[in-house]
């Protein structure tokens, strides 16, 4: 179900609901640890390609070569620069949303205003439109001209300019919110953390260790955030949907969230509606 683009819809598990609402902190993941981390590495080749070719149709060869081994650099140290993010979809109640991040659908999505949510993000973090695009397709890119104006009266390119280390950064800041189109039924809007070459960033990573692996996050801490602009977190969410395929109580729920103090969000919550719910008496959960 679309929305008019007010909505956020953060589509996740109840422990991730749990850490958002008891903790204040929305975790911010490595896109490349990501099931689409490849889009990165494609935005910044595509975005090569187009600056290389501009400078090619301007018969300059020598500079698109030096252009071509400044993201062949680049890319080797992808790691370093890469985005951390947290995804939402502008669709209510979506079966590919519930499948693919609300744990199967047993888990909840969670609705933030669009407009509190670009309110109290400043700096370092950022939230951006998903740029559904193909590879070979970034020739209108506004970076194509950044670069190109920026490179073309350089004698010599290096990624250590001061000038050029700025374009970088943004270029693998929008490559966070970089999908292929085959994506873009999805609609998503990405919070979008890079941390790299930002003094004034001082938020710290933090790991989760599961038996499997270690993964480096970044917690946002919402209540701070909210803080800065007269808000508290309850304010940044219009509801809580229950996943389809979830046992979840209401009712309990709703207890969880009174006893700690947020009542208000007591009253936000509904069932999902998605048909991929089975047939059950959700008063035996309670």
């Amino acid at each position: 179900m679309r929305n008019n683009n007010s909505v956020l819809y953060h589509y996740t598990d109840f422990q991730a609901l749990d850490g958002i609402l008891m903790n204040s902190e929305l975790r911010l993941n490595n896109v490349l640890n990501m099931n689409d981390a490849s889009e990165m590495r494609l935005f910044m080749r595509g975005l090569c390609d187009a600056v290389e070719d501009r400078f090619l149709r301007a018969g300059r060869e020598e500079k698109a070569f030096q252009v071509r081994e400044l993201f062949r650099r680049e890319l080797e140290r992808e790691f370093l620069y890469s985005g951390y993010a947290a995804c939402f979809s502008l669709f209510r109640d979506d079966a590919s949303q519930w499948e693919r991040y609300g744990f199967q659908g047993r888990g909840v999505s969670i609705g933030f205003r669009r407009d509190l949510m670009e309110k109290i993000t400043v700096g370092a973090v950022a939230l951006k439109t998903v740029y559904y695009r193909n590879e070979d397709d970034l020739g209108e890119h506004e970076l194509v001209e950044v670069f190109y104006r920026l490179l073309e009266p350089m004698e010599n390119i290096s990624e250590e300019d001061p000038a050029v280390r700025d374009a970088l950064n943004s270029a693998w800041v929008c490559s966070a919110a970089f999908k292929h189109p085959s994506f873009s039924a999805e609609r998503e809007v990405r919070l979008v953390v890079s941390p790299f070459g930002k003094e004034y960033f001082d938020v710290k990573p933090s790991y989760h260790v599961s038996r499997e692996r270690i993964k480096k996050y970044y917690p946002l801490n919402l209540k701070f955030m909210c803080m800065r602009e007269g808000l508290v977190v309850e304010d940044l969410i219009t509801e809580i949907i229950i996943g389809p395929e979830s046992t979840q109580s209401m009712p309990i729920l709703q207890d969880y969230l009174r006893d700690n103090k947020l009542a208000s969000l007591a009253e936000k919550i509904s069932y999902s509606d998605c048909p991929l719910r089975r047939n059950r008496d959700r008063t035996s959960f309670l």
